[in-house]
């Protein structure tokens, strides 16, 4: 246990912990919500609106890549992520006004969600190396696998307390709440010790910009077998704003605190998996293989199952599942990269993985329109077992070239 915990024994980690749980909580407050509003209230169950609004959210961590990791490699990361999370607050309290005044539309939430996409653009890259900034280097994984934890708790209460209170007060202050949970990380940015933070040297940073990011990702396998599997995953299996409220609504006919609940199975999942990341020394290919095979299995359970409380009981398994890999990707690209080049890789990685979302958000939105929610998961289990396939095809590569496994 107490190794599990390891990082916190760090003050300015605490600090950024602490302030986080409580914005996550709200951040998973407003996805539940958002998606509620958009697919219930705005629209009558239009899958595509909603992977509209994914694809919005999301676009610009691609479309933004130049610009996104060459502010996390040369600018101060403690400033980054303040002015990042600020603008996230003032989007979020927008939001909030328009809907509880209702004068919120369709075409407001598109807006706001491209407008958050961009600040997100900025803040990914530079949160999460952020954290080389406040554990030492032998304390990373674990600091990397307790961010999740954080993460992932946070969407275990968020969505549950999102559904409360969508049905007693509505989905307007559920997002002022979240645009008033940043203050907790906003504080704890300013209460951080500058004398203890690890700051990089600026001036070590390679020249080239993006371009050398994608250099140095070609030049080293692990990182390009770890981003081509986390592009197929993040593209189209990692779309559970859609496969949740298609399931959950069309399927099982839930309302909107059962909806909430649906969300917090797959964090009781993503919260087992984060703890158990953080158990482990250091990340290896084999987890992410392993991460990406469940998922494609828990993925094809889930559209086969026959009622609510089976469908949630396998949301765990995808949940564990996914946080495996996701962590795995993350951990073990930053330990595989240069400080100096970080900020570039993790953006490069993320943009190139979540950046695909706008389609596979559209496309899983399609496919659970057309012919059904169920469909739809088998396109994000079929996502899984290709993302296997390309990771042991990396592996195979390497043994016959090197002479040692990738999957180690």
């Amino acid at each position: 246990m107490k190794t599990t915990f390891r990082s916190l024994a760090e003050p300015n980690y605490r600090l950024w912990v602490c302030g986080a749980l409580v914005s996550n909580i709200g951040t998973w407050m407003q996805r539940t919500a958002q998606d509620w509003l958009v697919f219930t209230e705005l629209t009558a169950n239009n899958a595509t609106a909603l992977g509209t609004v994914m694809a919005l959210q999301f676009g610009p961590q691609f479309l933004l890549l130049p610009l996104t990791g060459y502010a996390a490699d040369h600018l101060s990361l403690r400033r980054l992520v303040f002015a990042t999370q600020s603008v996230m607050a003032s989007l979020a309290l927008l939001l909030g006004v328009l809907v509880i005044t209702g004068q919120v539309e369709l075409w407001h939430v598109y807006g706001i969600a491209l407008l958050l996409g961009c600040a997100t653009a900025f803040d990914m890259p530079a949160r999460q190396t952020f954290v080389t900034e406040l554990v030492p280097d032998t304390h990373l994984t674990n600091a990397v696998a307790l961010n999740s934890t954080s993460f992932q708790t946070a969407r275990l209460v968020g969505p549950a307390i999102a559904g409360v209170l969508i049905a007693l007060v509505g989905t307007g202050w559920v997002f002022l709440i979240n645009g008033l949970s940043f203050v907790a990380v906003l504080l704890a940015i300013l209460a951080m010790q500058a004398g203890q933070l690890r700051h990089r040297d600026l001036n070590a940073t390679p020249p080239g910009g993006m371009m050398q990011g994608f250099r140095y990702i070609a030049a080293n396998p692990q990182i390009l077998a770890a981003m081509l599997m986390f592009m197929l995953v993040g593209t189209f299996a990692i779309n559970f704003p859609v496969y949740l409220s298609t399931m959950g609504v069309l399927e099982f006919g839930v309302d909107s605190s059962r909806f909430g609940l649906l969300t917090s199975m797959i964090a009781v999942g993503s919260v087992i998996g984060a703890l158990l990341a953080a158990h482990r020394e250091r990340p290896r290919m084999r987890h992410l293989l392993v991460g990406a095979t469940v998922l494609g299995m828990a993925l094809l359970l889930a559209a086969l199952m026959p009622g609510l409380a089976w469908f949630s009981l396998v949301l765990i398994l995808v949940g564990i599942s996914a946080q495996t890999f996701m962590t795995g990707v993350n951990t073990a690209v930053q330990r595989w990269t240069i400080p100096e080049m970080r900020g570039r890789v993790i953006a490069i990685v993320f943009a190139v993985s979540i950046g695909g979302t706008p389609l596979g958000a559209l496309t899983v939105g399609w496919v659970a329109d057309t012919y059904g929610p169920r469909w739809a998961l088998v396109v994000g289990a079929v996502s899984g077992f290709l993302a296997a396939a390309v990771g042991l095809a990396f592996a195979w590569r390497l043994n016959r070239r090197q002479g040692k496994p990738l999957v180690g």
